[in-house]
């Protein structure tokens, strides 16, 4: 069977076995991607991972979208899933709203989901339930706000919003430009 009528497939059984969960299915250039809700996810992927003739036991990636303004639920979470058995694919899109930005952590289905939920938590603000070291993985410790949602700042004088290590960053490298390789470094 091709991939692509294999992964509707796959969708369909999905909208068997959970009807209330999922929302739409949508094929797009030969890829199909299933829309679901957020409220039972853990479940809906421990099907996935665990069901023999699925065995979608490759978790690709986990990344975050901002709908601002286009969609009722302003976010998803993406579940890029693959069986390298089957060698086929299906992709998850769960709905998060922006009044409570959470949902279910799959660390305990995937390792490898860690660092994805930590980085969709540390540029969207989506925080996952039951991660076992939900914190943020790019930005400092002290950054405030959520850089990849719609309406964060895109101007660089940002006044009191600045993050506020900035300054000493700018000095340590205005400083460590003595070791810089370049033409004044030769003449030395």
């Amino acid at each position: 069977m091709e991939p692509t009528r294999l992964s509707q497939a796959i969708a369909e059984a999905l909208k068997e076995r959970y009807p209330e969960e999922v929302k739409e299915i949508r094929e797009f250039r030969g890829q199909v991607s299933v829309v679901v809700k957020k409220e039972r996810i853990r479940e809906i992927m421990e099907y996935l991972h665990d069901t023999p003739e699925l065995c979608l036991h490759y978790l690709r990636d986990i990344c975050g979208v901002d709908y601002l303004g286009k969609k009722e639920n302003r976010f998803e979470v993406v579940y890029q899933l693959f069986s390298i058995s089957h060698r086929h694919m299906v992709r998850l899109r769960a709905e998060v709203s922006e009044d409570d930005p959470t949902i279910d952590s799959v660390t305990g289905i995937w390792d490898g989901a860690n660092w994805h939920e930590r980085e969709c938590y540390d540029m969207f603000g989506i925080r996952f339930s039951g991660h076992p070291d939900l914190r943020r993985i790019l930005m400092p410790e002290d950054w405030e706000g959520y850089p990849l949602r719609k309406d964060y700042p895109l101007k660089s004088d940002l006044g009191e919003k600045e993050w506020k290590g900035l300054k000493k960053v700018l000095e340590l490298a205005e400083k460590n430009k003595i070791y810089e390789m370049g033409e004044h470094a030769k003449e030395r």
